[in-house]
Order: structure tokens, then C-alpha cells, then sequence
């Protein structure tokens, strides 16, 4: 699977591995954002690791393009052979019941004890962090339970709410705003600034949301 690098603006690289949710290509994002991270060069700013691509910001007074290109290009050839790593496994207790449950099966038309069976009956991947601090982008959804976001978010969602939107699932770690569909709640906590790391999730990480309880 070949990457592309591609200019992002005047002082950003992006390597492209694909245009879809794929676990083999987003763990080929993480092999390549950890090796760039344990080689990292001066005037490189940060790497942002997404779904299927992988933004490597630098300074331009620092460092050319041309460099960024062969710095990242060389970390590329490692990728195959370091694409292998087991990922964490992670359970995450789940009282499920919540404004938008009942909503996700009517619109599917099943029963929201279906959606729970349904939503905790498989691991999802860590694709991506992002949102609010400790937010992770996890999937793929299974497409019986996929469902449009809301059209018009929340102002306020607690957080430890587990929503869904599209084939994505994720839980909120502090109140903010939002519009995934709620269907649980968890206890965990996502995001604690005392603890180092201070986020609960990873991106690579695999997920399994456990039924503590279910009001349906």
C-alpha cells in the first residue's frame, strides 16, 4: 500500500494512505507517526496522525520541503516491517439508556435492546484523537446501528456520554458541546491532567464497551 506526500500549505507535510476507515491503513498511520516520533529532526513542530493520513507540521525557516520529504520518505521503508505491533485492549463499563437510544432503533427499526446487544458486541479501533482532550474517533460501527448525527448539537453533553454518529462511536471525556446520538453513559474517566498519560485512550487502542446495565 503506497503512501503519497503531498505539500499542505507553506510549512506542512501530509503523507496519504488512503481515503477510507480501514484498520490496516490507520495502523500503517500509527507505525509511521511513532517512528517519526522516535526519529524526530529540529524544526519539526508536531505530527497529527487522522484516519488515513498523517500531517507532519514544520518550521519553514528551519527546514525545506525537500527535507521534510526525505526524512519522512526514509521513516517510510520501515513502516511494513513495524506494522505488526499488538495493540492495547481496553473495556469500558457502559450503562446504556440516554436521550437518543430510542431514536437509533426507531430509525433502524429494532428494538433498543438490539442496539445495545448490537453496539457492544464488537471491538472498535482508536482511529483518531481529536474534538475536545481525551475525544477518540473509534469504528467502524456496525452498519445496523449507524445513524446520522444530530442536526442541530447539543450546547451541553455530559461528560462520559457514549454516542454514535455515521459508522463512529465515542465518548465524550468533559462536558462540552455536541451532536453524536447518546445512547450510554460510562464511569471511566477519559481525561485527567494528574495522570501520564493523561488521556484513558490511544490511538490503536481496541475498545470492547461492556453492558453494565441497560434501562431498556
Amino acid at each position: 500500500m503506497k503512501a503519497s506526500l503531498v505539500p499542505f500549505g507553506d510549512s506542512a507535510l501530509l503523507v496519504k494512505f488512503g481515503d477510507e476507515i480501514d484498520p490496516v491503513i490507520n495502523q500503517r498511520v500509527q507505525v509511521l507517526d511513532a517512528l517519526l516520533s522516535a526519529n524526530r529532526i529540529a524544526g519539526v513542530i508536531e505530527t497529527v496522525p487522522a484516519y488515513a493520513a498523517l500531517l507532519v507540521h514544520y518550521d519553514p525557516l528551519a527546514l525545506t520541503y525537500a527535507q521534510v520529504s526525505a526524512w519522512v520518505g526514509a521513516q517510510m521503508d520501515r513502516v511494513e516491517s513495524n506494522a505488526t505491533r499488538k495493540p492495547r485492549r481496553i473495556q469500558v463499563p457502559v450503562r446504556y439508556g440516554g436521550e437518543d437510544l430510542d431514536f437509533v432503533a426507531a430509525y433502524h427499526r429494532i428494538r433498543a435492546r438490539e442496539v445495545v446487544n448490537i453496539h457492544a458486541g464488537r471491538e472498535y479501533t482508536v482511529y483518531m484523537m481529536g474534538f475536545t482532550p481525551g475525544f477518540a474517533y473509534m469504528g467502524k460501527l456496525d452498519d445496523a446501528i449507524a445513524t446520522p448525527r444530530l442536526e442541530t448539537p447539543r450546547t451541553r453533553v455530559s461528560a462520559g456520554s457514549v454516542g454514535i454518529a455515521g459508522a463512529q462511536t465515542g465518548i465524550y471525556p468533559i462536558d462540552s458541546p455536541g451532536g453524536w446520538r447518546i445512547i450510554g453513559r460510562t464511569s471511566s474517566r477519559l481525561f485527567d491532567l494528574k495522570s501520564d498519560p493523561p488521556f484513558l485512550f490511544s490511538p490503536g487502542d481496541l475498545v470492547r464497551f461492556v453492558i453494565e446495565a441497560a434501562d431498556v
